[in-house]
């Protein structure tokens, strides 16, 4: 028996997938800086990464965005017209709240410290995207890039994104996406890099 190989062609993911999708970023985050601010613990981080992008995909961007996977990775993008309806709702943030324990109170400043600084112009917003790093050059977060921006770019529209990883600025530069700004986020974290990229037409490098 030959062994399948992993497609790198992404899929719309659903809310049953979430299992499969949440164990793939919370391999692909386990490195990320926000993330091990929020969760400091080695032994228990892949468990509680898993708990939190399950609830992050189930609760909002299943619902209210455009979320993809292929064998390895998985996007979660957001059209301007789920912006609005994609902010946690009471018992979300109760969610999240119980997953991060004590580092809850960091979890809201950061994300309201983001806040401040989010575009008000109509755009497509990347919330996530992750590959396993044991897929790392297989192309599948680029196939994820590629077809989201596919669709900002129809719409004519820019798209944004933040990065607490400083190897992840280049790669996104590829993709057309310049630095806007950078901010410390509050209590002692790390620094987050606000992104945007101008739509393209069809045809454009």
């Amino acid at each position: 028996m030959t062994d399948v190989p992993i497609t790198n062609a992404p899929k719309r993911a659903r809310a049953d997938d979430a299992r499969p999708v949440s164990r793939t970023l919370a391999r692909a985050f386990d490195d990320d800086p926000m993330m091990r601010w929020f969760f400091p613990d080695d032994s228990s981080r892949q468990a509680g990464l898993g708990r939190y992008f399950s609830t992050l995909f189930t609760r909002q961007y299943a619902r209210h965005g455009v979320c993809e996977s292929t064998g390895a990775a998985a996007a979660f993008w957001v059209p301007p017209e789920g912006q609005e309806k994609a902010v946690p709702d009471a018992e979300t943030v109760q969610e999240l709240q119980d997953i991060l324990g004590e580092r809850a109170a960091l979890f809201r400043d950061a994300v309201e410290a983001a806040a401040e600084h989010a575009p008000r112009e109509p755009h497509w917003y990347l919330a996530v995207i992750g590959a396993d790093p044991a897929a790392q050059g297989q192309g599948h977060g680029a196939a994820l890039l590629r077809s989201g921006l596919a669709r900002a770019d129809a719409a004519g529209l820019p798209v944004y994104l933040e990065s607490s990883k400083p190897s992840n600025l280049p790669v996104y530069g590829h993709f057309g996406f310049t630095v806007l700004g950078e901010q410390q986020l509050p209590g002692g974290g790390p620094v987050l890099w606000a992104m945007r990229r101008d739509p393209r037409t069809p045809g454009s490098v």
